[in-house]
Order: C-alpha cells, then sequence, then structure tokens
C-alpha cells in the first residue's frame, strides 16, 4: 500500500493500516490476511492442532490398568511379608508394621541400587511411585545418582532433594496433630 511503512504503519500519523481481508496490518495482520486465525489468547489454533496431531494418543486406561496391578503387586508383596512376619517370627500391632515397613523400604532401595525399580517405575508410573516402596526409591535414587560427588557433599546433600519436603511435611503435620490430641 502507498503511503505505509514494512510494519503497517501509515507514514502520515503512525496508525495502523487494514489489510485487503479487513484485518489490520502488521504484527497479525500478515497472518490474518493468509486465513490463519489466532485465538482470542494469542494461541496459534493451527499450531496446536498440527502438534495434536503429531502426538501419538495417550492410552489412559491402559496406564491406569498397569498402575493399579503393579500397586497392587507391591501390596500383595507387603501382605505376604506380613504374614509370614507374623507366623516365623510371631510379631504382632506396631512391631509387625514397623518389620513390614523395613522390610519393603529396603526391598525398594535394594531394587533402586540395582536398576530395577526404575524400569518397574516406567511401566507402572503412579503404582510404583505411591507405596513406601516409592519413597524409598526418591531418598535412593539421588544418593546413588550424586554419590561421584563424595559422601557428604554429594550423596549425603542430595540424598534428601525428592523427599525432603515430604518428610518435613510429615513431621510438621504429625507435630501438629498430636498436640491437638494432646490439649483436647
Amino acid at each position: 500500500m502507498p503511503g505505509q511503512d514494512s510494519a503497517g504503519m501509515s507514514a502520515k500519523k503512525g496508525a495502523p493500516q487494514e489489510s485487503e481481508g479487513g484485518a489490520p496490518a502488521g504484527r497479525n495482520g500478515k497472518a490474518a490476511a493468509q486465513g490463519v486465525q489466532p485465538s482470542p489468547s494469542g494461541v496459534n489454533q493451527n499450531y496446536l492442532n498440527y502438534v495434536k496431531s503429531l502426538a501419538p494418543p495417550t492410552k489412559h486406561f491402559h496406564n491406569c490398568f498397569r498402575a493399579f496391578i503393579v500397586g497392587g503387586l507391591i501390596c500383595c508383596v507387603g501382605q505376604f511379608l506380613r504374614t509370614e512376619f507374623e507366623y516365623l517370627l510371631g510379631l504382632t500391632g506396631d512391631e509387625l508394621a514397623g518389620a513390614v515397613s523395613m522390610a519393603l523400604i529396603f526391598l525398594g532401595c535394594l531394587l533402586t541400587g540395582l536398576g530395577v525399580y526404575d524400569r518397574i517405575g516406567k511401566a507402572a508410573g503412579a503404582g510404583s511411585i505411591v507405596p513406601i516402596t516409592g519413597f524409598a526409591n526418591s531418598v535412593a535414587s539421588p544418593a546413588l545418582e550424586f554419590k561421584a560427588e563424595g559422601y557428604i557433599t554429594g550423596m549425603a546433600a542430595k540424598m534428601f532433594t525428592v523427599a525432603g519436603p515430604i518428610i518435613v511435611f510429615g513431621v510438621l503435620s504429625g507435630t501438629i496433630v498430636g498436640l491437638i490430641y494432646y490439649f483436647l
């Protein structure tokens, strides 16, 4: 258009000019002239459709089923340990619950150290993260990863990067609940 610079502004007053399609020329004017309509939020809908066409479809039911199966198998292992500790060692109550928890944490750390738990996690997703073995994995995995940096500055410092906030929240909420029960 005569009297217009490259940004679509009028040479006379600096006012935006309209393109052939009636949309303002300039920032979105070229896109509007080509038939690409940006959404009100500024997201190009054609690009989103293109990305969606290339992305593989998610398998929600399949992922949930695998998480359910693996989480259930971990719980079955815990129940098996509970039964065996109860009959073989004669443990009851809190001693039995503590022994089962320690055994599951040990198994989670052992499988993490052997590299097996990472493969289980990739296949099962949340089914392997939610049980106590997933908590053991979240403590042991950074410790193994940063072992080369030294025992103090690497392993000990990085061990609780993932699980640290969970531990702090658990201790604080347990303390608050304990104080409430104490004063009531």
